[in-house]
């Protein structure tokens, strides 16, 4: 076969018709280069179109993607708008078909999270509150700290004290000023009966927020919560005090029975001594 060069008139390639109607979605989409006037082509020209169709279709198979993602993308954010207008209107059992729906179409979405994990809340899906903040809350980013807070507030609701603790420490950690979170964590402590940490959290909130009207009752429970600390410690002491006098009236009763079993050994090696004498007779034996 010989390759040979000839003139071609400025036309694009002719594609067969299978491979154009293939790809008819995106060719508003892509431009491609035509080939230059001069070429060099085989005297097979049909595996000319051919190369220059998979060409397109290769093209085709990575533009529709991506508008597919972007329509995807568009119809999560119409679902997340439509579920959030409601939930922000106290309609949580409107607005949950539309959250879920957004995190479904965008998973990466967390205020769509956030607001389908209070929306099941609200209307007393709790376990499935749980579940999708718990899900979501590695992908939180900015919303960490509030994503973390209201799973352990969640959690505290339930009766699970010890649960919500860790993630009011994980929402402190991510926004140390959040307040609301060193009061409930002082409140899941109390619960857990880990009171001086609970009095450190308690102290905490009342820094960051010295005029709250709670502290009347926050102050009150510290100093009851101090007042314990100082029974705790008479009691420690008076059970020390219990258990030193406790052995010394052991001590004291031992030493009584080895004084009172070293003077029985005395008197019987006094005993003892008198018998073991042999006794001397000085007269004479008279024999008859």
């Amino acid at each position: 076969m010989t390759d040979r060069t000839i003139t071609k008139e400025r036309n694009p390639m002719p594609i067969p018709r299978r491979m154009i109607n293939s790809t008819k979605p995106v060719m508003t989409l892509l431009v491609l280069p035509w080939y230059p006037t001069t070429v060099k082509i085989s005297y097979f020209t049909k595996s000319c179109q051919i190369v220059r169709g998979t060409l397109l279709l290769l093209a085709a198979t990575i533009i529709v993607p991506s508008a597919a993602v972007a329509q995807a993308a568009d119809t999560a954010a119409v679902s997340f708008a439509r579920g959030e207008d409601l939930f922000m209107r106290d309609k949580a059992a409107d607005a949950v078909p539309s959250l879920e729906k957004a995190v479904r179409e965008d998973p990466a979405n967390a205020k769509a999270s956030l607001y389908l994990g209070l929306a099941y809340l609200q209307v007393g899906r709790i376990d499935e509150a749980i579940e999708t903040l718990r899900k979501a809350l590695p992908r939180a980013g900015s919303l960490q700290a509030t994503m973390a807070f209201n799973l352990a507030n969640i959690y505290f609701a339930k009766g699970s004290a010890a649960f919500s603790e860790p993630y009011y420490s994980q929402a402190l950690v991510a926004d140390p000023g959040l307040a609301g979170a060193w009061l409930n964590r002082a409140n899941a402590r109390i619960r857990t009966g880990s009171l001086r940490e609970a009095v450190d959290d308690y102290r905490k909130y009342l820094e960051l927020v010295p005029d709250s009207p709670k502290r009347p009752d926050i102050e009150k429970l510290i100093a009851l919560i101090g007042d314990e600390f100082t029974a705790e410690a008479r009691r420690t002491e008076e059970a020390a005090l219990v258990v030193k006098e406790e052995a010394d009236r052991r001590k004291r009763l031992l030493d009584e029975v080895s004084a009172s079993l070293q003077a029985a050994a005395e008197d019987t090696r006094g005993l003892s001594a008198g018998s073991e004498e042999v006794l001397q007779y000085d007269g004479e034996f008279v024999l008859e």
